[in-house]
C-alpha cells in the first residue's frame, strides 16, 4: 500500500478544513482527488506531504508515518505544485542537477537519471537552454522530469496541467501515461478537468473538507442514473406510445423532443429506430463525472467557467431525476 490515510483530520482555529477523512491508494495506482476550490484537496496533499501536521488521525505514505518520519516520506515522494516553482536563471540541466543534489542523490546516479528523465520529457535537446525561454508547457515537463530525478514511489500532481491550452494538455498527459507506466510510479491527482480525472483508476471526491465518494470513473457514473436518449421524430404522440407499449419506458417531452433513461444508449439506438416510424434524429447523452459531481455536491466542480451548454445538458439530468 503506498498511501494509507485513517480519520485525518486538520483544523485552523475553529475552521475544520479536512474532517475525518479516510482511504488507501495502492502501489502503481493513478488516484484522482477531486473538489472545489477550498474544499480540502490542497490541506490532504500538504499532509500526507509532510508540509502540515495533523489536528488529527493518521497516514502512512510508502509505509513511513507522516508525523514520526517525515524526512522518510519526503524522500519517497516527487511533488508538481499547481504554481511554477523551477528557477528560469537556470539550465534545465542545473535545475536537475539541484533537486538531485538537495535529495543527495549520488553524483554517478544522478547523471544517469538527468539523461533518462530528459529523454522520457522531450527536453535532451534543450537541455543547456534558460528555462525563463521555455514555454508553459515545457516547464511543466521539467517539473515532471524534476520531481521524479530522486526515483520517488510516489508522485504528487496538483493541478499539473492549470493554464495550459488543450493541446498541450493532452501532449502533457501523454507524458504523464508514459512515465506512470515506465516508471511504475503512483500518481496522486488533483484536477479541475473532467476528461483528466477519466484517466484515474479511482477517484476520491471530496467536498466541505469530507469525503463524499471513492470509486472507479464508471462506478462513480451509474450513482448518476442510466444514459439519456433524445429522440426528435414527425410524430411523438405516436412515439411515446409506442415506446411505453413497446419497449416499457417511461417518455418525457422537452421542447418537442423525446427523453428516455436506458442503462445502454448506443445498444438501444438500433432498436429504437427499427421500431419506431419517422425518426429524424437521435443522440445519446452519457453520463460525466461532472454528473457526478454536480449530483454529490449540487453545483459543478467549476461553476465559475461551466459554459450555458454544460449547465443545460446537467439541468435536463437533474431534472430527469427528479421525474
Amino acid at each position: 500500500m503506498m498511501i494509507d490515510v485513517q480519520g485525518l483530520t486538520k483544523r485552523f482555529k475553529d475552521y475544520v478544513a479536512v474532517r475525518e477523512i479516510s482511504f488507501t491508494v495502492g502501489k502503481g495506482e493513478v488516484f484522482g482527488f477531486l473538489g472545489p476550490n477550498g474544499a480540502g484537496k490542497s490541506t490532504t496533499i500538504k499532509m500526507l506531504a509532510t508540509l502540515l501536521r495533523p489536528s488529527a488521525g493518521t497516514a502512512r505514505v510508502n509505509g513511513y508515518d507522516i508525523v514520526r518520519e517525515p524526512a522518510k516520506v519526503r524522500r519517497s515522494i516527487g511533488m508538481v505544485f499547481q504554481d511554477p516553482s523551477l528557477d528560469d536563471r537556470l539550465t534545465a540541466r542545473e535545475n536537475l542537477e539541484m533537486h538531485g543534489m538537495l535529495y543527495a542523490v549520488p553524483k554517478p546516479v544522478l547523471k544517469k537519471r538527468i539523461e533518462e528523465m530528459l529523454e522520457l520529457v522531450g527536453l535532451a535537446n534543450r537541455q543547456n537552454e534558460l528555462v525563463r525561454t521555455f514555454s508553459g508547457g515545457m516547464k511543466r515537463r521539467l517539473e515532471l522530469a524534476r520531481g521524479l530525478i530522486h526515483a520517488p514511489g510516489l508522485l504528487f500532481l496538483d493541478e499539473p496541467t492549470l493554464g495550459l491550452d488543450p493541446q498541450t494538455r493532452t501532449h502533457l498527459w501523454e507524458y504523464i501515461s508514459g512515465i506512470q507506466e515506465s516508471q511504475n510510479v503512483t500518481i496522486f491527482l488533483t484536477t479541475h478537468y473532467m476528461e483528466e480525472a477519466e484517466i484515474c483508476h479511482r477517484i476520491a471526491i471530496i467536498d466541505h473538507g469530507s469525503l463524499v465518494a471513492l470509486d472507479t470513473p464508471e462506478n462513480l457514473k451509474r450513482m448518476v442514473g442510466q444514459d439519456l436518449v433524445m429522440i426528435k421524430c414527425q410524430d411523438p404522440v405516436t412515439a411515446k406510445r409506442l415506446l411505453e407499449s413497446e419497449f416499457n419506458l417511461t417518455a418525457r417531452s422537452e421542447g418537442g423532443v423525446l427523453i428516455v433513461d436506458v442503462p445502454h444508449g448506443e445498444e438501444f439506438v438500433p432498436k429504437l429506430a427499427a421500431g419506431i416510424p419517422g425518426i429524424a434524429a437521435i443522440s445519446v447523452d452519457r453520463p460525466t463525472l461532472e454528473d457526478v459531481f454536480l449530483h454529490l455536491t449540487g453545483r459543478a466542480i467549476r461553476d465559475e467557467t461551466a459554459g450555458g451548454i454544460d449547465h443545460m445538458r446537467a439541468m435536463r439530468r437533474a431534472k430527469g431525476r427528479k421525474s
